[in-house]
């Protein structure tokens, strides 16, 4: 528990870059921690684009205040959610827990009843906001999971979403860009908060135990 607080201590939203590479092992460690993370009914309602290319990464920074960060990174990630939850979305799922299971799909009907009177009950405004958090648990999972082999990552929400959606053609896709995160290395010599102390608000004050 140490260590994991340790690690969380080092990390910080890092607003410079030295844009050193972050070698395919530990790409592939925070990578596979995003698709470990937990989402409603499993379902995972977003898809995560990998951006190494230098051209994208300029034209999104543009799109997003020109934050050095972006083209600073090694990788640029795009957390994008879906627009609208289909029936052939559910049944994708329902046949992939079987077969990654070893069991058969018409075992899953109470199962794939209950997830579908649940979501395609709503409307689709409300499933495309509920899609958006289940990313944001994938994006929290992705930067404990960089801090925790020494890469910084840096969550960022300030960007032209509609216009990031036109760059990676997100709306032929039925995705929406909702949060961004750069993974590469602190330029302490230019980043004034990289020695900073973390702020954050009092135990006292952020925990009520009821």
């Amino acid at each position: 528990m140490n260590n994991l607080i340790e690690t969380l201590n080092w990390r910080y939203a890092a607003k410079r870059m030295n844009g050193e590479k972050v070698p395919a092992e530990k790409l592939n460690v925070i990578l596979e921690a995003i698709k470990l993370s937990p989402s409603s009914t499993g379902l995972q309602p977003y898809t995560i684009f990998v951006i190494e290319d230098e051209e994208v990464k300029e034209k999104i920074q543009k799109i997003a205040f020109m934050q050095p960060q972006i083209t600073e990174a090694s990788h640029l990630i795009v957390f994008a959610s879906w627009t609208k939850i289909t029936a052939e979305h559910i049944d994708e799922y329902i046949n992939l827990i079987a077969e990654t299971r070893g069991t058969r799909a018409e075992s899953l009907e109470g199962f794939k009843t209950a997830i579908t009177n649940g979501i395609l009950s709503r409307s689709e405004e409300i499933n495309a906001q509920w899609a958006a958090r289940q990313a944001y648990i994938a994006l929290g999972n992705g930067l404990i999971a960089a801090a925790s082999v020494q890469v910084d990552a840096t969550p960022m929400e300030g960007f032209d979403a509609n216009a990031l959606d036109e760059i990676l053609g997100l709306n032929e896709k039925g995705l929406h860009g909702v949060v961004l995160m750069t993974l590469g290395y602190r330029d302490a010599e230019n980043d004034v908060l990289a020695s900073a102390k973390k702020v954050r608000r009092p135990h006292e004050e952020l925990f009520v135990t009821i």
